[in-house]
């Protein structure tokens, strides 16, 4: 677990599992994923799908492209505007 503004490669909280993509293993530390989200932690729409996959949390599988879905909602919003000015 890593906070969202610190580097890739700085420093992070806690191991909380790892994932060999090779293999398809996978060691997740349920308690200790539980006990983040309870704080509030948010996992990135992978981790997410990667606990919902694991049986670690329930719920249904998030799309990862999340930068795609707020240019979306942005257009929207610009278009919206764009009407109520006519």
């Amino acid at each position: 677990m890593a906070e969202r503004r610190s580097k890739l490669d700085g420093r992070y909280l806690e191991d909380l599992g790892w994932l060999n993509p090779l293999s398809k293993e996978v060691n997740i530390k349920k308690e200790r994923v539980l006990y983040w989200i309870e704080k509030g932690a948010w996992p990135t729409e992978t981790v997410h799908n990667l606990l919902v996959r694991e049986n670690v949390i329930t719920g249904s599988k998030k799309p990862v492209h999340k930068k795609k879905k707020v240019e979306q909602q942005n257009k929207e919003i610009k278009e919206e505007a764009g009407k109520s000015s006519d």
